[in-house]
């Protein structure tokens, strides 16, 4: 009912006071101090005592199992929920000092049920009827879209609800479109959340490997269940049941007898077969 999705809303209502304004120069550091979040009306922690630090240009990867905490992880660093317990810090102060929006603004996200709209293409990578052509043309080519089934190119409508020469896409096509997005945004912090969940394990990694070349010297952070992405990240972060079990590069987690190395073996099997293929996309970014 529509009261039980009002008490909702209040339920997770955030605190958007804040009127500090970002540098434009910051390091942008972000910090988590002893984080710790469950959702309302719950005795369960999701996150328990979460303590890192994410620093600008790096490559991080966050893996572990289905329901160890990883989304919810990325929706505190966005801002959509607030810790229970703990704070995050962007440059040394709690995030709620900040003007709220313009928070929001540092991050890109693609999360893993991302939604388009049955508009024309363009629209849906500005998210508003304006648009720079030439910035969306862009983005499209270096995802690798392919625009030939696309009549009317970045105007033609997705799907067939409002136009009859509208274009159903595949499942990978939309993923490309919603990374385009993201890279339209152009975000200093981009967030990769498992929006390549439903393709096999070798298109995940070529998906991936592609747009580490693309994000250059920004901030970016690969969520997910599979480690398709941990080969080129500086730094991995391992979860389980909402903790930071593990930590350190591919090599060093690899060498340990510990959840990564039991995930990665694995999941070997899925990259075996096509492992040439595999290292030319991963090795080259």
């Amino acid at each position: 009912s529509l009261n039980r999705i009002e008490e909702i809303f209040k339920e997770v209502e955030l605190d958007d006071s804040g009127t500090d304004t970002l540098k434009e120069n910051a390091e942008k550091e972000i910090e988590f101090k002893n984080v710790s979040f469950a959702y309302p009306n719950s005795e369960k922690s999701v996150l328990k005592n979460l303590n890192l630090t994410l620093r600008k240009g790096e490559r991080l990867a966050v893996v572990g199992k289905n329901g160890s905490g990883k989304t919810t992880f990325v929706k505190l660093l966005c801002r959509l929920y607030d810790p229970v317990e703990g704070e995050i810090l962007f440059n040394g102060k709690n995030i709620k000092e900040y003007d709220y929006k313009e928070y929001l603004n540092l991050f890109s996200v693609v999360f893993q049920d991302f939604k388009l709209l049955a508009l024309p293409l363009a629209q849906n990578i500005s998210g508003g009827e304006a648009y720079d052509k030439l910035k969306v043309l862009e983005v499209l080519k270096n995802t690798g879209l392919d625009l030939s089934k696309f009549k009317n190119a970045e105007e033609t409508y997705l799907y067939k609800n409002f136009d009859d020469e509208g274009v159903n896409i595949s499942g990978g096509e939309g993923q490309k479109i919603a990374i385009a997005r993201a890279l339209y945004k152009d975000a200093p912090l981009i967030i990769l959340d498992e929006p390549t969940a439903a393709l096999d394990p070798i298109a995940e990694a070529e998906i991936y490997s592609k747009f580490d070349g693309l994000v250059k010297n920004k901030t970016s952070l690969y969520i997910s269940h599979r480690l398709s992405s941990c080969k080129f990240c500086s730094h991995i972060l391992v979860f389980d049941a909402g903790l930071i079990v593990q930590e350190g590069s591919h090599e060093e987690l690899l060498a340990k007898d510990g959840l990564y190395s039991k995930l990665w073996n694995a999941q070997a099997q899925y990259y075996q077969e096509n492992s040439r293929r595999l290292d030319i996309y991963v090795l080259s970014y």
